[in-house]
């Protein structure tokens, strides 16, 4: 590139997109990389700050930002996603379908401490909208090196470091468990608030019982709702360490895998995932789930409904930043 005053730029093309920035109002390209200057362009050029603008010049050596930003797209791409149009040197992330992002945070790591170019993502496990920007990337100088480019593409050659999976039809069966409820002693408010977590989902609803403190009734309810092909079971209630609390043990009678029983999360540390027949999750909820606005059931349900099987080891790890 070369370095031209901003008066003296009538006829020469800008290699950058120019910002504009009103406070409260607006943020963005006043010019466009392309633009051929004019005279009535350089009192708005000085009046962003641009005494001096820059005449791409072009080499066999460099790359411009737009072509880098395009080639760090191709590292992050997968199904389900297209770029937005390049502006201001970033390209943006911009989702096919609803689903969950799916980060490989070792690759995102290393493009990151590579130097001289970035790549922001929303936090892995998010819930993604359809038409939703979920992740941008960049270069930061105007120009780089087009050998550090292919340099860096070797840390994900065929893309993929980010992958939307798309949330998968689930038939889930509901089991709200404790004598309290059963004997209607008092009202469920348990099952509202979950069907309400579930409803941005594509979820069917094949059945809803209710169970006494009785743990071969609980597992009956459950291994019923597995043997109608339920691809959910979601048990309320009664996971704590009362002796009258009895879904754990029912959960484990019912399921192949408990992958754990207590999370490090607040609310929500009562919290059971176990799988049955390979993949089929079995959650046991516990009462905190009823009134706090976000707890670890909003953490882990965009992976369970986008088939994601869910380790031990990554519930432990939601310790940090599990105060909610």
């Amino acid at each position: 590139m070369r370095e031209l005053k901003t008066t003296e730029a009538v006829g020469k093309t800008l290699c950058q997109d120019i910002t504009q920035i009103i406070k409260g109002e607006k943020k963005g390209p006043v010019f466009r990389k392309g633009h051929v200057i004019r005279e009535e362009d350089i009192p708005v050029l000085l009046s962003v700050g641009k005494d001096h603008i820059y005449i791409w010049e072009e080499g066999e050596d460099t790359l411009h930002e737009n072509d880098a930003a395009a080639m760090l797209y191709e590292m992050g791409r997968s199904e389900n996603m297209h770029p937005s149009e390049v502006k201001e040197g970033k390209i943006e992330f911009i989702a096919d379908c609803d689903g969950m992002l799916k980060i490989q945070s070792e690759k995102l790591f290393a493009l990151n401490s590579f130097g001289q170019m970035m790549m922001a993502t929303k936090k892995n496990h998010s819930f993604i909208k359809k038409g939703e920007a979920f992740a941008g990337t960049r270069i930061i100088p105007l120009s780089i090196e087009r050998e550090k480019m292919e340099e860096v593409k070797k840390i994900a050659p065929e893309g993929g470091i980010l992958q939307l999976l798309p949330f998968e039809k689930k038939k889930v069966g509901l089991i709200s468990t404790g004598n309290e409820v059963f004997y209607k002693r008092i009202q469920d408010s348990f099952t509202p608030v979950v069907r309400e977590k579930l409803s941005p989902y594509p979820v069917e609803i094949i059945g809803h019982v209710t169970c006494p403190d009785d743990v071969e009734q609980e597992k009956g309810a459950i291994q019923d709702f597995l043997r109608q092909g339920a691809d959910l079971v979601i048990c309320m209630g009664g996971m704590s360490v009362d002796p009258d609390d009895r879904t754990p043990l029912a959960i484990r009678l019912s399921t192949e895998e408990v992958v754990s029983y207590g999370a490090p999360v607040l609310p929500g540390s009562m919290f059971m995932l176990a799988y049955a027949k390979g993949k089929v999750p079995v959650l046991g909820l516990p009462g905190s789930i009823m009134f706090c606005p976000t707890t670890v059931f909003d953490l882990l349900l965009p992976r369970i409904m986008a088939g994601d099987i869910v380790k031990k080891e990554e519930i432990d790890a939601l310790g940090e930043g599990g105060l909610l």
